[in-house]
This record gives structure tokens, sequence and C-alpha cells, in this order.
């Protein structure tokens, strides 16, 4: 096995700690910017620190993917596509450095300039910025970008929030465009340096929002799709003409002649294609499995090697959600109660061996996370003018409850059954859970097809369940009525994954914000609604000191956390890659680990 490498070597706390004091305010152009205090990277850095500005060009990545698409264009809500080509099939404005908590540094735009306060930014595109056609990327591109993706008949929802705090959008140079804010928000001035840039001529008399596999997006990116087809596969191939492979930020990333993306009906038809050779790079999320399957001849003879990643970055939630938008999930008794009779001590164990640690918090795994027992200091401070909103816990400490690690689970069943009661049920003659009108308490899990671990989750849990008296309805769809469902709140309960980033923002509000509760297409599937949630986002928006920030993102996972929204199961602290010997990486890690911008952006290909 590949060692873990350890260059992670300067705490995060000490990184958030250095940058907490230093002043916001950008007096001129500079060649980047951070949340807070300056970024780490001098004006005239050669290359990304978790970079190889020597690594060779040549060779490709195949991975596999569980699923379908059949669209390409990832900007808008219409179809399903490949996730990966939100990230390598388009550029932005700035890039961001995964070894920093956040801080972005110029990729198309060569400088940016902040008013004061960051009520405004400014940003000098690259003269030399192309698209893939090779016609130069203008300020009327970003522009035209902005406004369609911001456009609620056209862009995805996750683009519409940053137009509605937009004042205006001016041009004040031949390459200069100013970005001014409407509201008081200093992570805005990151933001909008994060939005993809597209070329307007190509929409020109075409529906931008009916797009699918007929218009593939041109974009500035590295890569362009050569080839793919629907529901099967996607091959994207490094451009030869790439306007910007010398730019401080692309040097030593981007290696790779091509990036073949397959699609399978289900995980054990994507393991059995990188045993046969098909894939050549393989994330693997279960331990006991990583530790007993992996042990096919390309394996034994070398041509495969196991690599563990390990990173500092937030666990965010995995597990299954709660819909409160229906009447069975309101009462947050019932949430607990379900929570009590997930019995993962014994799940882990059938699942992974006992291998895998279990999310505590959203936050957990890092500084951000929720600490013990009652809350203190700044974080009791914020909480307190929420107190009679807040669900137990919140002020006075808060874990998820543990089994001895028996099937039966004597204790936490007890507990849940006295939560139901609480909250009006009782279990009948028939042995049947009922509401006080007699109504049976049954929900339907709603999966994935492929989800094949997930679907044996939720079997042992359901067995759990009719302890209880409840009976739960397993139902698996195709990878388009999923996402169907998914956007427009179709459903009881689900698989439920969000990542948590170092410098959670803007996101939190897309997340958890009360907007989503009835706007399809958001990421706040449980439909909570909490005004205590959203003034954390806003303090963590506008902190003016680092103890500030983390008080009320502590704060935060405290609500969160307490509003039983989610069943949490494993926490993935490292990253298992299975790959071909001959595809490689830098050891010098970034904090984020094996993050969105690491595999497959600075690997390259080594025949030797």
């Amino acid at each position: 096995m590949k060692p873990i490498f350890s260059n992670l070597s300067r705490g995060l706390a000490g990184i958030l700690l250095a940058a907490g004091v230093a002043g916001f305010a950008q007096a001129e152009p500079k060649h980047g910017i951070a949340m807070y205090g300056d970024p780490a990277l001098p004006p005239d850095f050669a290359a990304l620190p978790y970079a190889n500005p020597d690594a060779p060009k040549g060779g490709k990545i195949v991975t596999g993917e569980v699923g379908s698409f059949d669209s390409l264009n990832p900007f808008i809500l219409k179809g399903s596509t490949p996730w990966q080509l939100r990230f390598i099939g388009v550029e932005t404005l700035m890039g961001r450095s995964y070894d920093e908590p956040f801080a972005l540094y110029g990729l198309l735009a060569e400088s940016i300039e902040v008013g004061e306060s960051r009520e405004w930014v400014e940003f000098t595109l690259r003269p030399e910025a192309r698209f893939s056609d090779g016609s130069p990327v203008t300020v009327e591109d970003v522009i035209w970008s902005y406004e369609t993706l911001g456009d609620p008949d056209q862009g995805h929802p996750r683009y519409h929030s940053m137009l509605q705090k937009l004042e205006s959008i001016e041009q004040t140079g031949e390459r200069s465009v100013r970005f001014t804010f409407n509201t008081e928000d200093r992570e805005l001035a990151l933001l909008v340096g994060m939005r993809p840039i597209l070329k307007k001529a190509q929409w020109d008399g075409l529906d931008f929002a009916e797009s699918g596999l007929d218009t593939i997006p041109i974009t500035s990116s590295p890569y362009v799709i050569d080839d793919f087809e629907a529901g099967r596969f996607v091959s994207l191939k490094r451009n030869p003409d790439y306007w910007g492979a010398d730019i401080p930020f692309r040097r030593g990333t981007m290696n790779l002649d091509e990036i073949r993306l397959e699609f399978f009906g289900d995980g054990t038809a994507q393991f059995e294609a990188f045993k046969a050779g098909i894939l050549n790079s393989n994330r693997e999320f279960n331990a006991q499995k990583w530790d007993d399957q992996y042990d096919f001849p390309a394996i034994d003879n070398g041509d495969v090697v196991k690599s563990v990643i390990p990173h500092e970055r937030p666990s965010g939630i995995t597990g299954f959600v709660m819909n409160t938008r229906r009447d069975t999930f309101a009462d947050w008794r019932v949430r607990d109660a379900l929570i009590h009779a997930f019995n993962f001590e014994f799940i882990n164990n059938n699942m992974t061996g006992g291998q895998q640690p279990r999310i505590t918090s959203y936050f957990s795994n890092s500084v951000l996370g929720m600490q013990d027992g009652p809350a203190t200091g700044l974080v009791a401070e914020f909480l307190q003018p929420y107190a009679d909103t807040l669900l137990p816990g919140a002020l006075e400490g808060y874990a998820l409850p543990v089994s001895d690690g028996s099937e039966a689970n004597r204790r936490n069943i007890r507990a849940a059954l006295a939560q139901f009661e609480a909250a009006g049920y009782a279990v009948g003659d028939d042995g049947k859970m009922k509401a006080a009108d007699g109504t049976p308490f049954t929900f339907e899990v709603l999966l994935q097809q492929g989800s094949a671990e997930n679907q044996s989750i939720i079997e042992l849990y359901s067995k759990s369940l009719e302890r209880l008296g409840i009976d739960v309805t397993i139902t698996t769809v195709d990878p388009a009525q999923y996402k169907d469902r998914t956007t427009n709140y179709d459903f009881d309960m689900t698989y439920y994954r969000r990542g948590m980033s170092l410098s959670p923002g803007n996101e939190q509000k897309l997340y958890w914000g009360s907007e989503g509760v009835d706007t399809p297409g958001r990421r706040n599937w449980m439909g909570m609604n909490s005004p205590a949630a959203e003034a954390m986002i806003d303090r963590l928006l506008n902190s003016t000191s680092q103890d500030e920030f983390l008080a009320a993102t502590r704060a935060l996972d405290r609500i969160l956390t307490t509003g039983r929204y989610v069943i949490p199961i494993y926490q993935f602290n490292i990253s298992r890659i299975a790959h071909a010997k001959e595809l490689k990486y830098p050891e010098n890690l970034p904090i984020y680990g094996d993050w969105i911008g690491w595999q497959p952006d600075v690997w390259w290909y080594d025949e030797n």
C-alpha cells in the first residue's frame, strides 16, 4: 500500500488564525484574493504548491460513475449531466487554491481589485484568454454569462442568488468589468470570480435552457468534449492550443491528454470494469472492501497501486435525509426517534467490519465543528437570541445515540418508542405504529438504481423499524426519475450527501436557506426553515475576526445537527484510490486532500 503522506504540515487552525487578524481592504489591483487577510502565494508564484510544474504531458485517466446522463450542459436545470463537467469543462475569472481555506488566484482574469469594504470588485481579463474555438474571451461574454446563468428561466438555480445581490455589472475598460453589490457580504467579492464564463455568440438564436446533448457549451477550458455516447461515456481531450498553459495557476495541472468518464448500472459492474482494466482509477468508500477485495492480479503484480490520501476538511453530511415538508417528518421527536432506531454500530459492523467512523456533525473532523458539551463563549452568545426556537441539545450539548452493537439495540429502541409516544403515536393491538386517529406510520425510502450499498443499509434499517411496528417501502428508480423526484422534493426519505469546505459561505444558504423550502432544484432537501441558521450564516459571511467566524460556524453546526434532519452514516476522513501505476500525483498534498481540483487536475501519466 502506498504510504499516507504527511505533508499536511501546517495545522489548519494555525492557517486560519494567521489570516484572521489581517484586514480585508485592497487598494489596487492584485494577483489574488483571500477571504481573510492576503493570499498565501506571492504575485510571482511559479505554480500551486500541490502541483508539479515539471509533470509530463500525455496519457489518460479513465474513471467510472454509477448512473447515466442525458445532457452535456451542467449550467441549466434540465437534464442529468456528468458532475465533473462543472469543473474540468469550464473556466472562471479566478481559480481556487485548495491549500488555503479560501483563496483565489487569477485565471481568466489577470488581476482583481476590491472596494474598501468589498462593496465592489473589478476584474481585468488576460489579453491572451481564448475560448476553445480560438475566439477571445471578452467582457461582453462575462456579462452575458452572469446575466444568463442568473436568469431563473435559463440558468441552474445554483447561480440565481448571485444576480440578485448585484446592483450593477459594467464594463470599465477594454478588458475590465466591475461588479457592484447591493448587500453587505464580504464573500461576494470571491464568489463572483468563480462563476462559469461561456461564449455569448454560440447561443445566438438558440434556447440555452433547453439545450442538452445537441449543443455542447464552448468554454475556455483546457479540455474539450471529443466524443460521447448518451448514458455510456464522455471523452474529454486536452486542447493542444489551450491559451493558458503557462500562467502560474495552470503550471503543472491538466497534464493528462484524455479524461474519460464511463457510466455503469451499478457499483458491482463498475468495480469489475476496474479489475478488468477498463478503468484505471477507482475511489473506494468501503473500508472493508478496500482490505478484502482489492487483491486481484493487477494489484498483486504491481500494475495497480493503492493510495490513501488524508485531508483536513470537514466531514460534511452523508446519510438519509427526512423531508420535513411531509407531515410524517414535521415533528422533531419523530426524527429523533428514527435516528435512535438507526443502529449504526450494528450496520457498520455488517457493512465495513466496523472500520468506518461515523459523522458526528456537519463540520466534524475539522476546527469548524461543534464542540462537546454546552455552548460557551461567542457560540452561546450568538445562539441565545434564538433560544426559544432551538431544539434540545443546541445550547445544552448533543451527541448521536450509540448502540451496544447488538442487533437488538434495546436501549435506543426504548428511547425511540418514548419519542414516538411524545409525538402522539402508539403501537396498536395489531403491532403497528399509529397516530391518534389510527393512521399507520409508514414512509417510503427513495433510492437510485445502482446504489446497492445504500439499499443494503436501508434493508437492515427497515428490520429495526419493524420492531417499532413501522413498515417501510423501498423504491428504486432510474437516474432520470431520481433527479426529477429529488429536484421537486417528491420523496419521504432518500440518500443525501453535502460536502463542506473549510470556508463555508453563501453556499450554506443554498443548502439550508428558507428559499429552498418551496423552490425546486435547491439543495435544502430536508425543507428546513430556521431563522437561527440563516442568522448564523449571515454572521459567518460578515465576520470581521476569525473568532467570530469560527463561533458562527460552530453555532450553525449545532443548529443543523440538533435539527435531526439527517440520519448520519460514514465519515470519509481519508480517501482510498486504487489506480494504474503509471498515474502519479505530487507528494505535497493540499489541506483539502482528495477534493475537487486535485484528481485529475494535478495528476500525470508516466510510463517509466
